[in-house]
C-alpha cells in the first residue's frame, strides 16, 4: 500500500536516533482509569443516561414487577434503529443485573470511539505511535456528556469495523460485499448515525492514500463500481428494517420539525461541540497543545497524512457546518457530525513518527498531561455531582409504589461559576433534568418523562397513563404551576400538566437549592413537604385543591 513518506531525520549519534514511540502504557492506563470513574460514580453527570438506566433497568426484568405490567409494554415493531443497548437490556440484563449492564455500557460509550480510531491508526500506519495517547481525549465530548449511549458506541463500531474493512480491500468482492452487510446490519440496530459514519470511512478508505487514481479514467470507473457496491451493501439492511417496521421519529408530528445553526456562533458552536463538556474554556485549553502539535508537524513536514481519510473528513466536517440542530423529533443532530470528523481527522494523520528519543519524551509528556488533565477535569466534575444524585435518591425513599410523581425543577437566572459546573454543559443544558427518571427503578413509581418515542425505543406507555406522558421530556420550571401564562405555552407538549392535582401524587423538584428564575422558592398552595435533601425536594400533592393558582407571583411570565 502506498503511504506518503515522511523525511527522515538526520542521525547525529547513537543518543539521536528515531526513537520507537509506544503508547499502549497510555492507552491501558486510561482505560483503567475510565472503568474507575464508571464504578465510583454511579449516575454522572451525564444528561440522558439516568434516563436510559431507568429503561435499561424495565427491559432487564424490571418491567415484569408491579405496578409496571399495566404501565408499560415492549413493541419491536415500534422502531428499527438505534435500539442497541434496549437489544443488550433483554438479552443481558437478565444474566448481570440492570446496574452492571448500564455502567459497563456507558463505560463502552466512554472508550470505543477513541478505541476504535487508535486501532484504524495503527492498521494504516503501523506502530503504536504517541499520537495514538492523543486520540483519547475525543472520549469526552457533547455527544458523550449528552448520554447519546448509542450513537457513541455505535461510533467505536463503525471505527472498528473500518479495520476489518480496510483488511478485506483488494481481496474477494463477494467476502467484502457480505462483511459490509453484515457490518452495517449490527450498526443499523445500534445507531442509524452510526451507520452513515462507517459508509463516510469506507468510501475514504476505497479512495486510498493517494487520489490521483482520478486522472485515469478506467481507474475512476474502477473507483466508482467499488463505492457503488460498498453503499449498496450498507444501504440494504436499513431499508429492509424500515419496510419491515416503519417506524420513524416524531411519526404523526408536526412535519419534520427542522431547526438549524443559521449563524457563524451557533456553527462555531456546534463544531467546539467535538470537544466540549462542562467548561468548554477548560476544554478548549487542554486540547489546544494537540492542535499545535498537527501545526508544528505540518511546518517540520514530519506528518503523512491518509487522502482518501482526509476526503471523507472534509464531508463530516460540511455536514457539520449544515446539518439542522433538530429534526424528527430528535434533538442535537448537528453535534453528531463534529465529533466523527474530529475521530476521522485524528485516525488519518500521523504527526511526528519520526523523532529523537528527547523528542518522542517530550512529545509523550505534552500529550498525556493533556489528555489525563481532561479526564481529570472530568473525573473532577462527576465527583461534584455526586451529593446531587444523593439528594434524588433521599427523596425517592420516600416515594410509594405505584406513586405518579411529576418532575419540575428550579431554573436558574443564570448560568455561572465553577462552582455549579457539574449541574451543566456547553450552552448553559443541565446535566440533572433525567434524574427523576430514577424514580422507576428506585420507587417502583411512574415519571412521565421516561423514554418512550416511537422510532427510537421500544418501550410504550399503555393507557391510561399514556394520557399523562410524553415520549421524551425536559425539566420544566416550577413556576409552570403558578403561572397561566406558561402553563398555556407548554400544554400542548406536557399534557400532563393538565389537572396536575388529580393525576399526580407527588412533585419532585430538582435544582431546588437554587432560587427559581420565575416564582423563586415559593410553591402553589397545596403542596406538603414531605423531604427536603437540599438540591432535591419531595411535596405531596393535595387533591381537594382547586386546579386553578389562588396567588399569582409577580415574577410569573411566559418561559420566552
Amino acid at each position: 500500500m502506498d503511504r506518503i513518506a515522511a523525511p527522515a531525520v538526520a542521525a547525529a549519534g547513537p543518543e539521536e536516533s528515531i526513537a520507537r514511540q509506544d503508547s499502549t502504557v497510555a492507552i491501558v492506563a486510561f482505560v483503567g482509569l475510565a472503568a474507575a470513574l464508571v464504578l465510583l460514580f454511579p449516575f454522572p453527570p451525564v444528561l440522558d443516561y439516568a434516563n436510559h438506566y431507568a429503561r435499561i433497568w424495565l427491559l432487564s426484568g424490571g418491567i415484569g414487577e408491579q405496578p409496571f405490567p399495566e404501565i408499560y409494554a415492549v413493541d419491536w415493531n415500534r422502531t428499527f434503529t438505534n435500539v442497541g443497548i434496549d437489544v443488550l437490556a433483554t438479552w443481558l440484563g437478565p444474566l448481570v443485573g440492570a446496574d452492571r449492564l448500564a455502567r459497563a455500557l456507558l463505560f463502552l460509550a466512554i472508550v470505543l470511539p477513541p478505541l476504535g480510531a487508535i486501532g484504524l491508526h495503527r492498521a494504516l500506519f503501523g506502530g503504536r505511535h504517541h499520537w495514538q495517547t492523543a486520540m483519547l481525549s475525543l472520549s469526552w465530548c457533547a455527544t458523550m456528556i449528552g448520554g447519546f449511549i448509542n450513537f457513541q458506541i455505535g461510533l467505536g463500531m463503525a471505527l472498528a469495523f473500518a479495520c476489518v474493512d480496510l483488511r478485506l480491500q483488494g481481496g474477494n468482492p463477494a467476502l467484502a460485499f457480505a462483511w459490509r452487510l453484515a457490518a452495517a446490519l449490527l450498526l443499523t440496530v445500534m445507531h442509524l448515525f452510526a451507520l452513515g459514519f462507517y459508509m463516510a470511512i469506507v468510501c475514504g478508505l476505497e479512495f486510498s492514500w493517494r487520489i490521483d487514481i482520478v486522472r485515469s479514467k478506467a481507474a475512476l470507473m474502477r473507483l466508482a463500481g467499488r463505492l457503488a457496491l460498498a453503499l449498496g451493501a450498507c444501504v440494504l439492511p436499513p431499508v429492509a428494517l424500515y419496510l419491515h417496521t416503519a417506524a420513524l421519529p416524531n411519526a404523526g408530528g408536526n412535519g419534520l420539525g427542522l431547526a438549524w445553526n443559521d449563524g457563524i456562533i451557533l456553527i462555531v458552536l456546534n463544531l467546539l461541540s467535538a470537544i466540549t463538556t462542562y467548561v468548554p474554556v477548560v476544554d478548549v485549553v487542554l486540547v489546544l497543545p494537540l492542535i499545535l502539535i498537527c501545526t508544528r508537524a505540518v511546518r517540520a513536514g514530519d506528518i503523512r497524512i491518509h487522502a482518501g481519510l482526509a476526503v471523507a473528513a472534509s464531508g463530516l466536517l460540511l455536514l457539520s457546518c449544515v446539518s439542522p440542530r433538530h429534526m424528527l423529533g430528535t434533538g442535537w443532530i448537528s453535534w453528531r457530525f463534529p465529533i466523527m470528523t474530529a475521530l476521522v481527522a485524528m485516525a488519518m494523520v500521523c504527526p511526528f513518527a519520526n523523532l529523537t528519543r528527547r523528542q518522542a519524551l517530550l512529545l509523550a509528556l505534552v500529550i498525556n498531561l493533556a489528555v489525563f488533565g481532561r479526564t481529570g477535569w472530568v473525573g473532577w466534575t462527576w465527583w461534584l455531582a455526586q451529593k446531587d444524585v444523593a439528594a434524588v435518591e433521599t427523596v425517592l425513599k420516600k416515594v410509594p409504589a405505584g406513586a405518579a410523581v411529576l418532575p419540575l425543577g428550579h431554573e436558574p437566572e443564570t448560568v455561572s461559576g465553577l462552582a455549579h459546573s457539574n449541574r451543566h454543559f456547553a450552552w448553559g443544558l443541565d446535566t440533572f433534568r433525567h434524574l427523576p427518571t430514577l424514580a422507576v427503578p428506585f420507587s417502583h413509581a411512574f415519571v412521565p418523562t421516561l423514554f418512550t418515542a416511537k422510532g427510537k425505543q421500544p418501550l410504550s406507555v399503555l393507557s391510561p397513563w399514556s394520557e399523562i406522558a410524553v415520549p421524551e421530556g425536559n425539566l420544566l420550571s416550577i413556576g409552570v404551576l403558578s403561572c397561566p401564562a406558561m402553563m398555556q405555552e407548554y400544554r400542548n407538549f406536557t399534557p400532563y400538566l393538565s389537572d396536575w392535582r388529580r393525576r399526580f401524587d407527588f412533585v419532585l423538584v430538582a435544582n431546588a437549592d437554587i432560587p427559581d428564575r420565575y416564582v423563586g422558592a415559593l410553591m402553589p398552595a397545596g403542596l406538603t413537604l414531605v423531604e427536603d435533601a437540599g438540591f432535591a425536594k419531595l411535596y405531596a400533592i393535595d387533591k381537594t385543591m382547586p386546579a386553578e393558582p389562588l396567588v399569582i407571583p409577580a415574577g410569573c411570565a411566559s418561559a420566552s
